[in-house]
């Protein structure tokens, strides 16, 4: 018999989170929900309470975790909550669980993430900003640790799934060439300058092909999302800069390509559904049934490409020209991308005011050697502080 394989969810309540419980519910005999974690949604938290049983709950805000442990005893419910950040690494790290779904949005989920590489979990990486911020000491936990790295971005998990088994060696020695990142160009692929200065947040947050989180929607928009998937590229598949292509592909059917020495270009296709990567991670080696229709090419018809324009959508250049930078540049574009994200939702700066934000900022914050997570923490802080005197100067 197979045994239950426990699974801890950071950020349950969020798009991944909700898909990852999705998934788990198609086979209960392989997987249980053993831990959910949310920053302070109780309703939705205590809901998946209700159907999951979860061991444990955990939210970041005390009188949220109160209210929450009030409602679950009333209810008669199990569910031990939990409190704080110390408290998503204790459940990240807990011998009885095997995989964690890393899916906070931002920096609030390295310090999980970190924990479940070093626990020697199969950590199944939805958060951007780890891979981001601490590239080298997220892989060394990684090895040190013996934990196995799965991708969820639907862009790095079709890599995963079309790379070569001997790719950790280096892509020369696995034949291959290059890595092509698709993108869908966001709902402003064909947006004149004018228009684009006059986005607001409401239209920025309708993207055409996929439903996302507000944050990760706007980064679409402003294809930092796909600048963020390079730096992460980099890290996955030890690729360097100069072996990546972005290729803008409108349709989202085709989720990236692996070009080989031979010529030949692997790609994987499948419907714009995050189940099929979070499946396809549940169950490696194995596939199993993720909800997701199959791919109808007759209705498809056509697949197009262009490339990306780095003028109109300057945040994908300022993402290639951190990775060059290296060390901590990368750290500084995500904290200043994270507070001028925020502040475009809150109307406080326009949308194209987030690169010219994003790019002062890195003029303007020394860039340093990583040593250890305190050193990503600092220019964390730093580079955000930065950010929002940048904001206040503007308003």
């Amino acid at each position: 018999m197979t045994k239950i394989q426990n699974i801890t969810i950071l950020g349950s309540t969020g798009t991944i989170g909700v898909n990852t419980l999705d998934v788990i519910a198609r086979h209960p005999q392989r997987f249980r929900a053993y831990a959910l974690t949310a920053n302070s949604r109780i309703e939705p938290l205590l809901e998946q309470c209700r159907q999951f049983n979860p061991v444990y709950a955990v939210v970041l805000n005390a009188d949220a975790a109160e209210t929450l442990r009030g409602q679950l005893r009333r209810e008669g419910l199990a569910t031990e909550v939990l409190c704080g950040p110390d408290a998503l690494e204790l459940v990240s790290s807990l011998p009885e669980v095997d995989a964690v779904m890393a899916a906070i949005v931002g920096a609030a989920g390295l310090r999980p993430a970190l924990a479940a590489a070093r626990a020697g979990k199969r950590v199944l990486l939805a958060n951007k900003e780890t891979l981001v911020m601490s590239g080298r000491l997220f892989m060394d936990a990684v090895r040190t640790g013996g934990a196995t790295l799965l991708p969820i971005d639907s862009e790095h998990n079709a890599i995963f799934q079309v790379m070569p088994a001997n790719a950790p060696d280096g892509l020369e020695a696995a034949g291959v060439s290059k890595i092509l990142l698709t993108a869908s160009g966001g709902p402003f692929r064909k947006a004149t300058m004018d228009e684009l200065s006059q986005v607001t947040p409401a239209q920025a947050l309708n993207h055409p092909n996929w439903v996302m989180g507000p944050k990760i929607t706007i980064d679409s928009a402003t294809l930092m999302n796909k600048g963020l998937e390079v730096i992460e590229a980099h890290w996955l598949f030890a690729a360097t800069p100069s072996k990546i292509e972005v290729v803008i592909h409108p349709q989202s059917v085709i989720h990236s390509m692996v070009e080989y020495m031979d010529g030949s270009v692997l790609a994987q296709l499948g419907n714009p559904d995050m189940r099929t990567p979070i499946a396809y991670a549940l169950g490696y080696p194995e596939r199993i049934s993720s909800g997701v229709g199959a791919l109808d090419l007759f209705k498809i018809a056509r697949l197009d490409f262009e490339a990306p324009d780095t003028v109109r959508f300057p945040c994908l250049r300022l993402a290639f020209e951190a990775l060059q930078r290296g060390d901590t540049a990368p750290a500084i574009l995500n904290a200043a991308n994270e507070v001028a994200v925020q502040a475009f939702l809150a109307d406080k700066i326009a949308f194209m005011d987030i690169p010219r934000l994003i790019e002062d900022t890195l003029c303007s914050v020394s860039v340093g050697e990583v040593l250890q997570l305190e050193d990503l923490i600092a220019v964390d802080q730093e580079a955000r502080q930065v950010a929002m005197s940048w904001i206040e100067a503007c308003v």
